[in-house]
Formats: structure tokens, sequence, C-alpha cells
């Protein structure tokens, strides 16, 4: 059971439901910017514009707070893929499709993907391991998109270390992308994915010209 799926959140009032989201929402900024070490449960109800007993109410101490936007994050990430993935017509679309949508998701997101990067192992063990779990889930379904679309020509080992190229070269974006610079969002993704399909030499050497 995750934090998003807490039997408890289901009885709040959309209002009461508005303001966990305020709360996650003021928490991960203050976690990205200032480091989850260093954020108190002060801050957050100081920026959020709640008192700490209103943010007792829903979280019980810092770590259930991070747990519930690193739930969330995830959450996001999984919920209604396997359904757009399974529309689309072969496994060429489904990578490009599931690169896009990853990226898409971290810019609406990005506090909480590089919260995901850089604090998901202050967790305690237990909660940790669920998010680990989500984690991997999302990893073998590009996986399987990666097998579907090598038809057997790589191995597994080799299948799992592409999966962890590509997640390795969409995440590092994820640390130094800014809205405000120079590559928007959207082309550094096309820019990527491309450099991962067909490699550095097709896209620096003309066609039929090789390289010297």
């Amino acid at each position: 059971m995750t934090a998003t799926e807490s039997p408890y959140l289901k009885t709040l009032s959309p209002k009461e439901l508005a303001r966990v989201e305020t709360v996650a929402r003021t928490a991960a900024q203050l976690f990205d910017k200032a480091g989850y070490h260093e954020t108190s449960l002060k801050d957050i109800s100081s920026a959020a514009g709640l008192s700490k007993g209103a943010i007792y109410y829903y979280f019980s101490n810092k770590h259930e707070i991070l747990l519930y936007i690193l739930n969330g994050y995830m959450d996001e990430l999984l919920n209604g893929l396997d359904d757009e993935l399974e529309r689309l017509p072969d496994s060429l679309a489904k990578l490009k499709f599931m690169l896009s949508r990853h990226m898409l998701t971290f810019s609406s997101h990005d506090a909480s993907a590089r919260i995901l990067l850089k604090y998901a192992h202050n967790l305690p063990a237990a909660e940790l391991a669920g998010i680990v779990r989500k984690q991997k889930q999302y990893a073998r379904m590009l996986a399987e998109i990666l097998a579907d679309n090598a038809g057997g020509r790589l191995n597994d080992k080799q299948i799992k270390a592409c999966s962890y190229i590509v997640f390795g070269m969409y995440n590092s974006i994820i640390n130094w992308h800014r809205s405000d610079g120079p590559m928007p969002l959207s082309e550094l993704t096309d820019f990527c994915c491309e450099l991962f399909l067909n490699g550095w030499t097709s896209m620096t050497v003309k066609k039929g010209k090789a390289p010297s």
C-alpha cells in the first residue's frame, strides 16, 4: 500500500486533500532547492501557509512527506502507461512514446523527479522497498520494449544494460536542464532518442561517407 493509496487519505474531504497536496508540493520545492536534511517541518509549514499542527494532522514526520512525494511521482510515471503503450503499433513507437512521456512527466514534476534520484535512500527500508518495486516495474516495461525491438539479437543482460543506459541518459537531464535554457525539453528529448537509436556516428557523418 502506498501513501497515495492510504485508506486514511480516502476519507479526507476535497479541501483536506488539497491541503495534503499543498504540503507535498511545497515540501518538494524546498527539498529540491535547500536539501532534504536542511528543510524542517517549520520551513514547510511557513512556506505552505499552514501551522505545524495542520501538517502533523496529515503527516507524522518528514519522511512520510517524502514518501508521499515519491509515491506520487512514481504513480504519475506508471498510471495508464500499459494502456497507452498497448494502443501503439510497434516496439519503436512504444519506445519513442515512453521516453517522451518520461520527460513530459519530469517537466511537470521536476522537483519530485530530482528528489527521487537524490533523497529516496533516506526512507526507512520497508518504505524504500515499495518505491524500488515501482522503479523496477517501470524499468521492466522499458526492457520489454527494448527486447521486442531487438528481436532476439541481444541477451537479457545486454537488454538490462541498455535499459539502464537509456534511463541514465534521460535522468541525467533531470539534474541540469532548466526551462529557460537554450534547448527546449522537447527538442532535447528527441535529440537523446536519436542519439540512442542511431548512435553518434550516424548523427555526425554524412550518408555514404565513412569516418576518417
